[in-house]
């Protein structure tokens, strides 16, 4: 099993936590990803990190598809990806209809049709076995529709990369994981017990089973976001997570479309995310975050003293075995806890 870490999104970069990442780069972590919501983007601090690292691999967890078309992630990839001596992880997702059309103005439409053609396209041009053209629902290439000039002719990349770039799609959803299986090279849950991965694998496998021949779970990497808290007190260190499980669970998105509460849902944890998400509805967030259990934070997350986290680590390990973790990403990284996992996993 990788290990990876997650810079923070919200709030001061923060100098991008450099020092945890030359960190993680000394201790022998494989990756470093930075997401985007409606602040910072995804891009910037990755290129930021790779021009400041020799080794360590650095990923967009994610960018939101909506927000860029197909061509210009795969220009932004293929740069990365020649900057830092092919370090770059491309990781792409369909964010919410909260954010999408909320921020981006432009309709959330159908993330499963976009995600399928928006890799397709990706890979034709990371390919350059001929000049772009695509027929899609969503995508037309060159563009002929309202508006067109005429004018527009199929053009292959002038940059030459690595065809065969992995690429991630986030889902926690059954139809998005079944799609990441079947399109991508990898997935990045936001939420996931090593008891119950099967909640991940088996739509995975199902949408493995539709693509590609040969391929299986051990050519998948399932990459989970893994919230870690560590110190001497238990409950102070589950306390400090529960506000941003309570953020995704009640308040990321509207109560009919919601994916982390649905998540949350088949976790086991139905009338808890269903109190979570009333009360931040309500605005009531310190009741949405009192709501979360320890329970589930302790199913999702790593927390409280280096001995206890090194035990947890044990079930990550043996899902690891059976692929069905093939990389631990860390949220809320200090020195110290790097250390320490590394240490019980490397």
């Amino acid at each position: 099993m990788r290990l990876g870490m997650l810079l923070k999104y919200s709030g001061a970069p923060n100098s991008l936590a450099l020092e945890q990442v030359l960190e993680a780069e000394r201790l022998g972590y494989d990756s470093v990803w930075s997401g985007e919501a409606y602040g910072t983007d995804a891009v910037t601090p990755t290129a930021w990190i790779l021009a400041r690292t020799t080794r360590i691999r650095a990923g967009t967890g994610i960018m939101q598809m909506q927000a860029r078309t197909p061509a210009c992630t795969a220009m932004t990839a293929l740069t990365l990806q020649a900057l830092s001596n092919n370090r770059f992880l491309l990781g792409i997702g369909a964010s919410g209809p909260q954010v999408v059309e909320g921020w981006h103005g432009v309709p959330f439409g159908k993330p499963m049709a976009r995600t399928r053609e928006y890799i397709e396209i990706l890979r034709k041009i990371l390919k350059r076995e001929a000049a772009l053209q695509h027929a899609g629902e969503l995508y037309q290439i060159p563009y002929k529709g309202p508006g067109a000039t005429g004018l527009g002719k199929p053009l292959k990349s002038i940059l030459h990369g690595d065809p065969n770039m992995p690429i991630y799609a986030a889902s926690i959803t059954p139809i998005g994981l079944r799609t990441a299986g079947e399109v991508a090279d990898g997935v990045l849950p936001i939420f996931m017990s090593p008891e119950k991965t099967s909640m991940v694998t088996e739509p995975l496998l199902a949408g493995i089973a539709n693509g590609p021949a040969g391929r299986s779970l051990a050519d998948f990497d399932v990459a989970p976001y893994v919230r870690i808290a560590m110190g001497a007190d238990l409950q102070a260190c589950r306390d400090a997570l529960k506000p941003e499980l309570a953020l995704y669970i009640g308040g990321m998105g509207a109560r009919t479309k919601n994916f982390y509460n649905d998540f949350t849902k088949q976790l086991g944890y139905e009338e808890a995310a269903v109190k979570i998400q009333d009360a931040y509805l309500s605005g009531k967030r310190a009741e949405a975050i009192a709501a979360v259990p320890d329970t589930l934070v302790d199913a999702v997350s790593l927390v409280g003293s280096p001995d206890r986290i090194k035990n947890r680590l044990q079930a990550w390990k043996e899902a690891g075995k059976t692929h069905a973790v093939g990389s631990m990403l860390l949220s809320g990284v200090t020195v110290d806890s790097l250390r320490v996992v590394a240490e019980a996993v490397l």
